[in-house]
Protein backbone atom coordinates (compact mmCIF):
# COMPACT_ATOMS: atom_id res chain seq x y z
CA UNK A 1 0.00 0.00 0.00
CA UNK A 2 1.45 3.33 -0.65
CA UNK A 3 1.65 6.18 1.77
CA UNK A 4 -1.64 8.10 2.26
CA UNK A 5 -2.18 11.66 4.15
CA UNK A 6 -5.72 13.09 4.57
CA UNK A 7 -5.22 16.83 4.06
CA UNK A 8 -8.04 18.46 5.96
CA UNK A 9 -8.29 21.81 4.79
CA UNK A 10 -9.73 25.72 5.82
CA UNK A 11 -11.86 23.91 8.81
CA UNK A 12 -11.29 26.26 11.17
CA UNK A 13 -13.09 29.01 9.62
CA UNK A 14 -15.00 31.47 12.27
CA UNK A 15 -17.55 31.72 9.11
CA UNK A 16 -17.90 35.40 9.64
CA UNK A 17 -17.14 36.03 5.91
CA UNK A 18 -19.33 37.30 2.86
CA UNK A 19 -20.33 33.67 2.28
CA UNK A 20 -20.02 32.53 5.97
CA UNK A 21 -23.39 31.51 6.45
CA UNK A 22 -24.16 30.18 3.17
CA UNK A 23 -21.00 27.83 3.50
CA UNK A 24 -21.97 27.04 7.11
CA UNK A 25 -24.96 25.51 5.72
CA UNK A 26 -23.45 23.34 3.55
CA UNK A 27 -20.81 21.99 6.18
CA UNK A 28 -23.11 20.53 8.51
CA UNK A 29 -24.16 17.73 6.84
CA UNK A 30 -20.51 16.91 6.06
CA UNK A 31 -19.15 17.06 9.42
CA UNK A 32 -19.93 13.41 10.62
CA UNK A 33 -18.32 12.08 7.28
CA UNK A 34 -15.23 14.39 7.67
CA UNK A 35 -14.99 13.41 11.61
CA UNK A 36 -14.98 9.66 11.09
CA UNK A 37 -12.45 9.88 8.25
CA UNK A 38 -9.83 12.39 10.91
CA UNK A 39 -10.71 9.18 13.22
CA UNK A 40 -9.66 6.66 10.23
CA UNK A 41 -6.78 8.41 8.90
CA UNK A 42 -5.73 8.45 12.79
CA UNK A 43 -5.98 4.41 13.30
CA UNK A 44 -4.31 3.94 10.00
CA UNK A 45 -1.19 2.72 10.07
CA UNK A 46 0.86 4.88 7.32
CA UNK A 47 -1.42 7.23 7.25
CA UNK A 48 -0.65 10.87 7.76
CA UNK A 49 -3.04 13.85 9.50
CA UNK A 50 -2.45 17.03 8.33
CA UNK A 51 -4.65 20.07 8.39
CA UNK A 52 -3.44 23.19 6.49
CA UNK A 53 -5.69 26.56 6.60
CA UNK A 54 -5.71 29.84 6.24
CA UNK A 55 -4.34 32.60 8.86
CA UNK A 56 -6.70 35.18 7.32
CA UNK A 57 -3.57 37.41 7.45
CA UNK A 58 -2.66 36.63 11.08
CA UNK A 59 1.27 35.55 10.53
CA UNK A 60 1.72 35.39 14.25
CA UNK A 61 -0.88 32.89 14.63
CA UNK A 62 -0.24 29.59 15.99
CA UNK A 63 -2.48 26.54 14.65
CA UNK A 64 -3.89 26.53 18.40
CA UNK A 65 -4.96 30.33 17.42
CA UNK A 66 -6.47 29.25 14.15
CA UNK A 67 -8.55 26.78 16.42
CA UNK A 68 -9.40 29.12 19.08
CA UNK A 69 -10.49 32.06 16.94
CA UNK A 70 -12.57 29.66 14.69
CA UNK A 71 -14.48 28.44 17.94
CA UNK A 72 -15.07 31.97 19.27
CA UNK A 73 -16.72 32.71 15.75
CA UNK A 74 -20.25 31.96 14.42
CA UNK A 75 -20.36 28.30 14.21
CA UNK A 76 -17.98 26.63 16.59
CA UNK A 77 -20.94 23.38 16.73
CA UNK A 78 -18.59 22.85 13.15
CA UNK A 79 -15.63 23.52 14.64
CA UNK A 80 -15.68 21.48 17.82
CA UNK A 81 -15.99 18.29 16.49
CA UNK A 82 -12.90 18.15 13.81
CA UNK A 83 -11.12 20.18 16.11
CA UNK A 84 -7.05 18.86 15.21
CA UNK A 85 -6.30 15.89 17.27
CA UNK A 86 -3.27 16.96 19.86
CA UNK A 87 -0.22 16.64 17.58
CA UNK A 88 -1.61 16.65 14.41
CA UNK A 89 0.82 18.33 11.20
CA UNK A 90 -0.16 21.61 10.67
CA UNK A 91 0.33 24.30 7.77
CA UNK A 92 -0.55 28.02 7.18
CA UNK A 93 -2.18 28.95 3.74
CA UNK A 94 -2.53 32.48 2.40
CA UNK A 95 -4.20 31.67 -0.84
CA UNK A 96 -6.90 29.43 -2.26
CA UNK A 97 -4.28 25.81 -2.99
CA UNK A 98 -3.04 24.20 -0.23
CA UNK A 99 0.14 23.96 -1.88
CA UNK A 100 1.04 27.50 -3.05
CA UNK A 101 3.49 29.18 -1.29
CA UNK A 102 3.45 26.82 1.65
CA UNK A 103 5.68 24.10 3.12
CA UNK A 104 2.72 20.93 2.23
CA UNK A 105 4.58 19.67 -0.88
CA UNK A 106 7.64 19.26 1.45
CA UNK A 107 5.99 17.71 4.11
CA UNK A 108 4.26 14.96 1.74
CA UNK A 109 7.97 14.11 0.40
CA UNK A 110 9.44 13.70 3.89
CA UNK A 111 6.85 11.90 4.78
CA UNK A 112 7.28 9.83 1.40
CA UNK A 113 3.56 10.20 0.53
CA UNK A 114 2.56 9.25 -2.74
CA UNK A 115 -1.70 9.73 -2.44
CA UNK A 116 -3.48 12.42 -0.80
CA UNK A 117 -7.00 12.65 0.42
CA UNK A 118 -8.44 16.28 0.29
CA UNK A 119 -11.40 17.20 2.65
CA UNK A 120 -13.12 20.02 3.71
CA UNK A 121 -13.92 23.40 2.73
CA UNK A 122 -14.65 25.22 -0.56
CA UNK A 123 -14.92 21.94 -2.89
CA UNK A 124 -14.99 25.02 -5.58
CA UNK A 125 -12.38 26.77 -4.39
CA UNK A 126 -9.67 25.40 -2.22
CA UNK A 127 -10.31 21.96 -2.67
CA UNK A 128 -10.41 22.23 -6.55
CA UNK A 129 -6.99 24.14 -6.60
CA UNK A 130 -5.37 22.02 -4.07
CA UNK A 131 -6.02 18.53 -5.86
CA UNK A 132 -4.69 20.44 -9.34
CA UNK A 133 -1.63 21.59 -7.14
CA UNK A 134 -0.97 17.98 -6.19
CA UNK A 135 -1.94 15.95 -9.44
CA UNK A 136 0.64 18.53 -11.17
CA UNK A 137 3.23 17.20 -8.33
CA UNK A 138 2.43 13.71 -8.97
CA UNK A 139 0.54 12.68 -6.18
CA UNK A 140 -2.28 10.94 -6.44
CA UNK A 141 -5.76 12.37 -5.07
CA UNK A 142 -8.29 11.35 -3.38
CA UNK A 143 -11.63 13.53 -3.08
CA UNK A 144 -14.18 12.16 -0.09
CA UNK A 145 -17.41 13.56 -2.10
CA UNK A 146 -19.23 13.52 1.25
CA UNK A 147 -16.64 15.53 3.19
CA UNK A 148 -15.79 18.37 1.18
CA UNK A 149 -18.25 20.79 1.41
CA UNK A 150 -18.78 23.98 -1.34
CA UNK A 151 -20.83 27.24 -1.26
CA UNK A 152 -22.45 26.85 -4.17
CA UNK A 153 -23.46 22.79 -4.51
CA UNK A 154 -23.92 23.41 -8.46
CA UNK A 155 -20.08 24.42 -8.85
CA UNK A 156 -18.89 22.19 -6.16
CA UNK A 157 -20.45 19.32 -8.35
CA UNK A 158 -18.46 20.49 -11.06
CA UNK A 159 -15.44 20.76 -9.17
CA UNK A 160 -16.09 17.16 -8.39
CA UNK A 161 -16.51 15.99 -11.85
CA UNK A 162 -13.78 18.07 -13.22
CA UNK A 163 -11.24 16.69 -10.41
CA UNK A 164 -12.05 13.13 -11.35
CA UNK A 165 -11.77 13.68 -15.35
CA UNK A 166 -9.02 15.80 -15.60
CA UNK A 167 -6.63 14.77 -12.80
CA UNK A 168 -8.04 11.36 -12.16
CA UNK A 169 -9.04 11.71 -8.84
CA UNK A 170 -10.74 9.24 -6.65
CA UNK A 171 -13.95 10.33 -6.08
CA UNK A 172 -15.87 8.29 -3.21
CA UNK A 173 -17.67 8.39 0.30
CA UNK A 174 -15.03 9.50 2.77
CA UNK A 175 -15.64 5.62 4.73
CA UNK A 176 -13.98 4.47 1.30
CA UNK A 177 -11.29 7.15 0.97
CA UNK A 178 -8.11 5.15 2.77
CA UNK A 179 -8.99 1.57 1.07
Amino acid sequence: MSRIATVVIDMLNPYDHEDGEELAEQVKGRIEPLQKLIEQTCDTDGAELIYVNDNFGDFTATSKDIGEAAMKGNHPELIEPILPPKNTLFVQKVRHSAFYSTSLDHLLREHEIEEVVLAGQVTEQCILYSALDAYVRGFDVRIPSDAVAPIIPELGDAALKMMERNMSAHVAPAAEALD
